[in-house]
């Protein structure tokens, strides 16, 4: 195979169909329109010149044409909009771009259980399909037996992350009534509005097509489960992997954020969701990440945010344990959720005047009060692809 860095004016994404957070990157370069290629781990460059220079294996990665390795979603968000300001996908009135925020948080990060547990729990009804989409993905061969060996390895790595994220027998019933409460509440969001914010996309959206697409579109149970209950959102999935924004089912929207910096009345359900069910692993998180840097008070700028203090594609601090629709969940608390989480706290903690009494009333009607008064004792940052300090 060619190398991919010579003589192509693309940028290219490396991820693969299966991969979460490859699917908000995806989505966002088709909906940017910037001209791009996908290509998969398998390809030899990957190996040779991609996973050494970001320092560990993982995907997505997005490369420019002049070279430059972007690692991360939000980064590689943040970079394609600061060199593609059009279309715009940032509201500019200040409660929709705290609710945007917000919920990209919430489907970049609170939606892991779901995903997770619809892919792994059911490999005795979708094994197959599972197998041959690792396969496709680490492995060049055309052979289908060295293919399910190659993914053999791959699966036997994500199916350990299960008790990492609080997945069991115990918690798996509230886990899946929490996620068919959020599918109920996004399919009538959807059947009034192509998008979560209106009639244009907004990094809301993106954050939710990390969960939403890769395994709970695409898996044969999951898709099942959202085709047949909540169509609306599937359609949904199928709109935001189209470059335009316009639809046939909203002839009349207007491509825009409502006027007057309103919020849609029927995505306050999902925002209430969102407080309720995630909002417990967000206290005990936070909690715990502030008892850490109590515990260490000489932890200088610049030092990774980690248990061992090693980088890590998932890095860890430690064990949380809460209550949550009555059942306890044990899991990692993830340094990453509550850095993305703080990126919305912080834009709606600048909120001022009107904007900030319009911000409270709509936390009192969805429940959010105590979620959103969270402060973590230190920030974070990201630096050579990993969490640190500031």
């Amino acid at each position: 195979m060619n190398n991919t860095s010579e003589s192509d004016e693309r940028f290219t994404l490396w991820g693969g169909p299966l991969s979460t957070y490859t699917a908000k990157a995806r989505a966002f370069l088709i909906k940017k329109r910037i001209p791009y290629r996908e290509l998969f781990p398998a390809h030899p460059d990957f190996g040779d010149r991609i996973a050494p220079a970001v320092g560990f294996f993982v995907i997505p990665v997005l490369e420019a044409p002049d070279g430059t390795l972007v690692e991360d979603t939000s980064d590689i968000i943040d970079y394609l909009e600061a060199r593609f300001p059009d279309p715009c996908f940032t509201p500019s009135t200040p409660v929709q771009c705290a609710v945007s925020e917000l919920l990209c948080a919430f489907g970049s990060e609170g939606l892991n259980q779901p995903s997770m547990h619809y892919r792994w729990s059911f490999l005795d009804r979708h094994g197959d399909y599972i197998k041959a989409e690792f396969g496709r993905t680490a492995s060049p061969s055309r052979n289908r037996d060295e293919r399910i060996a190659i993914a053999a390895g791959a699966m036997e790595l994500m199916t350990s992350h299960l008790p990492r994220l609080g997945i069991c027998a115990e918690t798996i019933p509230a886990i899946e009534a929490a996620y068919l409460d959020l599918l109920d509440a996004l399919d009538d969001h959807f059947l009034y509005h192509p998008y979560l914010l209106g009639g244009r996309p907004s990094m809301a959206d993106f954050g939710f097509m990390a969960a939403l697409y890769a395994h709970l579109s695409r898996d044969p149970v999951p898709s099942d489960l959202m085709k047949s209950r909540s169509p609306n959102v599937y359609r949904w999935t199928e709109r935001m992997n189209l470059a335009n924004i316009d639809d046939g089912e909203f002839p009349e929207a207007e491509e825009a954020y409502p006027s007057d910096d309103a919020v849609p009345i029927t995505l306050e359900r999902v925002l209430a969701l969102a407080f309720r069910d995630w909002g417990p692993e967000l206290i005990a998180a936070t909690a715990h990440y502030n008892a850490w840097i109590e515990a260490n008070p000489d932890l200088s700028a610049g030092q990774i945010v980690s248990e061992t203090g090693e980088r890590a594609v998932h890095p860890s601090l430690g064990h949380i344990s809460y209550e949550w629709r009555g059942v306890t969940v044990n899991r990692s608390c993830a340094p990453q959720t509550l850095w993305h989480f703080d990126k919305a706290v912080s834009r709606a903690r600048a909120l001022q005047g009107d904007a900030a009494d319009r911000w409270r009333a709509l936390l009192a009607r969805t429940g959010g009060e105590q979620v959103m008064a969270l402060q973590l004792a230190r920030p974070m940052r990201r630096e050579d692809n990993v969490l640190v300090l500031a």
